[in-house]
Formats: structure tokens, sequence, C-alpha cells
């Protein structure tokens, strides 16, 4: 997402932060067909095309939780053992340099299968444009084991898998920093241009965008001797990306901003030294972009509440939500603290909802199986 920055004048007795939203341009419309030919905004980055190592590869990617509270756009990390899986082959019945989309399963059957309509084929695109890909055709099915609109980066996750896909059936040529490029081609047509659901989903663990232009990611190392499990809770209510960002704020305090960055600071710092407590107060603290989207959700104040009373560290809204995540230190006390949120969720809400305790994914979209050619 483009953001411009600015101070109101000094010589004004309360100062703000501002930032101005710039509105997108209208999508193109195209015709409905269900493969495309590699055009992206990306750039080839390899000098000769490769040949396809595999004839099918399957690929995770899992889920992510963007923003952490105060981290808007800058910020995220990946949970284990949710996500969405993409297969891809080498299909002698496409037309080279093309791509189909041949089926969709899971949660969300009804996507487009038109490419240029779906995180998937669109991630796979850039990824074939950043290859070079001319000579082969490629054929795509995707299982969706994440709903829309669940706050837990479904778009991304289909995103990765399929941009994973396309450079193991190629012979893993690119980078994983060079496909959240790829992946960021189908954020900015889904959700808006923010790397802090792609950028983890495709690298593992936590990720900070120092930057977008150029893009510069900084991977945050959790200790591996600490221990950290997030309490997912997602009601059956969905919470469209493009509609709360549309909710933000035009012009937040001087204050809040002060307050955010200490806030996104901190909470980078008990990352690195493995400060799970430290972690959930700055996840907690958020004053710009929850306390915007929280009224949209209902029940979501009594939710965190909720959490907060039973021993959570911290709550917060998981990305654009509606999910509501909650931090603790062991995964028992999770599932207690699952079960009072749930009942949150039904008796101010009125939603249904369900709870999950996961730890952490460090490793992001990987190769599941492969056959050679």
């Amino acid at each position: 997402m483009a953001t411009t920055l600015s101070f109101h004048s000094p010589s004004k007795p309360t100062s703000h932060f501002h930032f101005q939203l710039k509105p997108k341009p209208s999508p193109p419309l195209f015709a409905k067909v269900s493969f495309f030919r590699c055009r992206a905004s990306v750039q080839t980055l390899v000098a000769v095309e490769p040949e396809p190592v595999f004839t099918s590869v399957k690929t995770f990617a899992p889920a992510t939780v963007a923003n952490l509270g105060p981290g808007f756009d800058f910020l995220g990390c990946a949970v284990d053992g949710l996500g969405d899986h993409v297969t891809l082959r080498v299909d002698p019945s496409v037309r080279a340099g093309e791509i189909l989309i041949s089926e969709i399963t899971g949660t969300a059957t009804k996507l487009s299968t038109n490419p240029l309509r779906n995180c998937a084929g669109i991630a796979a695109i850039a990824t074939m444009k950043m290859l070079g890909i001319r000579s082969v055709g490629l054929s795509l099915d995707l299982h969706k084991g994440l709903p829309l609109g669940s706050g837990l980066g479904s778009s991304a996750a289909s995103a990765a898998a399929a941009a994973v896909a396309v450079n193991e059936i190629f012979g893993r040529k690119l980078r994983k920093e060079e496909l959240v490029l790829a992946g960021l081609e189908s954020e900015a047509k889904v959700s808006g241009y923010h790397a802090d659901n792609i950028a983890p989903a495709i690298m593992g663990g936590f990720v900070l965008v120092r930057s977008y232009e150029p893009l510069d990611l900084k991977p945050l190392r959790f200790p591996s001797d600490k221990d950290l499990f997030f309490v997912l809770v997602s009601p059956e209510f969905e919470a469209p990306t493009k509609k709360m960002r549309a909710a933000l704020p035009a012009e937040i305090p001087m204050a809040h901003h002060v307050w955010n960055s200490s806030q996104a600071a901190a909470l980078v710092a008990a990352v690195l030294e493995g400060d799970a407590v430290m972690l959930g107060k700055a996840l907690s603290g958020d004053r710009v972009v929850e306390p915007t989207r929280a009224p949209l959700i209902p029940g979501m104040e009594a939710v965190k509440k909720a959490a907060l009373e039973a021993g959570a560290f911290g709550c917060t809204i998981s990305g654009a939500g509606p999910t509501a995540v909650a931090v603790v230190g062991v995964e028992e006390k999770g599932e207690e603290i699952g079960v009072k949120m749930v009942e949150a969720f039904m008796k101010v809400g009125n939603l249904k909802s369900v709870a999950s305790v996961k730890k952490l994914d460090k490793i992001g979209a990987r190769l599941v199986s492969s056959i050679s050619r």
C-alpha cells in the first residue's frame, strides 16, 4: 500500500501524525479464460530459461498473523499447522508459457480459476516471469485450508504456495526474498500492497518489513529454546481486508504515533529475546488500527478482555480480522484461554467460533513432495 506521511504545522496546538491512503486504480476487465501467458510487472531474474527438474510438485504455505498489534503493514509471523496446498504439474496439453488452474478444493471452492483473478495464479505467473518461462506449460491445483476473510493470510498462503511450487519445479533458482516479490503481485491485486502476510508465509518465523521501496525484509529469530504459542479464535464472520483497510483513520494524534512506535520496537526486542510476556504486552498495545477495527467485529473487545483475564500475555486482532490472536507460553494454558474467548464471542457477539493453539512456523512455504522427470 502506498502511504504518504506528513505532519501538521507545528504552530497548531495539537500535533497529528497524518497518513493518506491513495486510491487504487480500478482493475482492468479480462475475458473469462482459464489460462494466461506470463506477463507481469516483475522482471526476469535469470539469464537462461531453466528446464523443469520435476514433472510434479506439491507445496504448502502456512497461515500468518499480520500486524501483531502495533506493526501495521510491517510486522507478521507464520503459524504452524494451518495453510494452503498447491499441486503443480508440467502439462503438455497447456500451451508453452501458459498456466492453467485446473481445480480448486477445500474451504473456498467458489474462487475463480482464471489465473488473473486468483491469488495462486497471479503469484505463479509472476514467478514464471521471473524465471523467464516460455517453453513449458503448467497446470495447477489449489487446495484451500484457510477460509477467505479470516485474518489469517488466506490470499498470501495461496500465493506463497504457488510461487514456491513454480520455483521448485524449475530447480529452485530464486531466493525466498525474490519469491516475496512474486507474492506481492498477488497481494497488490487482491488486498493491497503489503508484505506482512506474504513475507512470513514464504520465509517463516517473524518478519519485519523495513522498507517497501526497495523491498527490504528482516527475519527476526525467536530463540529456539523458548516457548511461544498462539491462541487463534476464528468466528463465523467474514472481514474482507479491503473493507477493513477502508475503515482506517485518515490521521492520528502524534501521541498515538509515538506510543505505537515504542510498542512495535518493544515487540521486536521481545521476539529477539524470546520474551513472550513482553511480546504479549506490546502486541496488546495498538492505539491506531485495533480501536478502529475492533468495533466492526461483533464481540471482539469482549474476547480480548476475556483472553487477558484468563491469563493471556496479550491479545489483538489477527491481520484485518475477524480472528483474534492471543499469546501464551504454555500450550495447555492456551487451550483454557481459547475456551474463554469462544464463550465471549458467543455471549457478546452472538458468533460461533473455533479455537486452536498453534506454534510458530519457522520454515514458511515449502516443498511437500515431488515426482522427478
